[in-house]
């Protein structure tokens, strides 16, 4: 099968509003405390999360049609007008029927859904520009398509926290199928109320600062943001090596405490790859800090890789983005691999207190690194009904 590079990539997240950002946010030697403690959307509760910088604004979507002007898909276009020299540049080398569009999502427009459902309890009408078709979830897909002239296939996933991580796979799969040229592939979710309820509502959000793998951790910290890749045959110095996907269909919500489908997420990404496991050089970690996610996850990390690898969690930077997170964190797999003579590595900031019930695994401390460029690098998703996907980034 041929190879599927990444030649570009951009990103938006508490971090900061692109890639360099990202990039310098994850190199942090000192903790950037990115995330902000606010009840936004949570009246009356403060909670941590990781929301896009304040100076940040998003684009105004007046060019588009009004079932089309979502907070989600203006944070959607603010990243993909980052890659919009390279999307121009494939469409005049392969046209525009040969490039594609896949993104993860969760929220769509939930957001303007539930303002319009406020207006309407107030009025007994709906706002003239509301559309319902705002929060469909295929909505941000035909958006980014129609406005940056893609003509090829327009695709949206969502399965929760796994999304992002799965359109990359998606994309690879049309790439070496022969179905297109390139793809635009990634994740984006926007915080909003019903997004934070519901996930209150499962007791799985923490009121303080993420800790994972802590023996002190409390839950998540909910987060927004963006990130897309261009997907391509042609060589460039990043590849997609390898990607693992498995269903556990254990429960709606709760992971399988054997960790048997993360596992085997991250042993199909080396087979596809290749690679063996003492060939990756570092685990960026799901790492959500839920007692269950952690365990799961340790113990799958253990069995596949061993406890040399260096591993971290990059969620008390960001947040979890939910569907974005898969796809903001491969950005930080592809910065790993860019233009990093010595290794460095995104630290795992938590409180250093170790669960012992934990299989005990090699977490980053500041400062460290592998002391040359790195390989290969892991990346996991795992999502509610035992959605998993691994990804496996190297370099050419």
């Amino acid at each position: 099968m041929s190879r599927v590079y990444i030649p570009a990539m951009a990103a938006c997240s508490a971090l900061g509003g692109d890639a360099a950002s990202l990039r310098a946010g994850m190199w942090a030697e000192q903790d950037p405390c990115s995330l902000q403690t606010t009840d936004r959307y949570s009246p009356g509760r403060s909670l941590p999360l990781g929301c896009l910088p304040a100076q940040l604004q998003l684009p105004a979507l007046d060019f588009a049609p009004p079932e089309q002007r979502s907070r989600n898909n203006a944070l959607a276009w603010s990243v993909a007008q980052q890659l919009r020299a390279d999307i121009d540049q494939a469409i005049g080398r392969w046209g525009a029927h040969r490039v594609a569009v896949v993104v993860g999502t969760s929220t769509a427009g939930v957001q303007e859904g539930a303002q319009a459902a406020t207006h309407w309890r107030a009025q007994q009408q709906f706002p003239q520009d509301f559309d319902y078709a705002v929060q469909e979830m295929g909505n941000v897909a035909a958006f980014l398509a129609q406005h940056l002239g893609v003509q090829g296939p327009a695709h949206t996933i969502s399965t929760a926290c796994s999304s992002g991580a799965k359109a990359l796979a998606s994309a690879a799969r049309w790439l070496q199928a022969g179905l297109v040229d390139a793809v635009v592939a990634g994740g984006v979710d926007a915080l909003c109320a019903f997004t934070v309820a519901g996930f209150s509502a499962l007791e799985a959000v923490s009121e303080v600062r993420c800790n994972p793998l802590s023996a002190q951790r409390r839950g998540i910290n909910l987060g927004e943001g963006a990130a897309f890749c261009l997907l391509t045959r042609q060589e460039s110095p990043v590849w997609l090596a390898g990607w693992g996907e498995t269903q556990d269909a254990h429960h709606m919500s709760a992971p399988d405490p054997s960790g048997q489908g993360a596992a085997a997420a991250m042993q199909l990404s080396l087979q596809r790859a290749g690679l063996r496991p003492q060939d990756v050089d570092y685990v960026n970690l799901h790492g959500t800090a839920t007692v269950h996610n952690d365990a799961m996850e340790s113990l799958a990390v253990r069995q596949v890789l061993g406890d040399q690898v260096p591993v971290s969690s990059t969620k008390p930077l960001t947040g979890h983005a939910l569907a974005a997170a898969g796809a903001l964190e491969a950005a930080m797999a592809w910065q790993l691999l860019q233009d990093n003579p010595k290794g460095r590595l995104p630290v795992h900031w938590w409180d250093g207190v170790p669960d012992p019930q934990l299989p005990a695994l090699r977490v980053v401390q500041p400062g460290m690194s592998l002391g040359r460029a790195p390989r290969a690098v892991l990346s996991n998703s795992f999502a509610f009904g035992g959605s998993n996907c691994a990804l496996l980034l190297a370099t050419a």
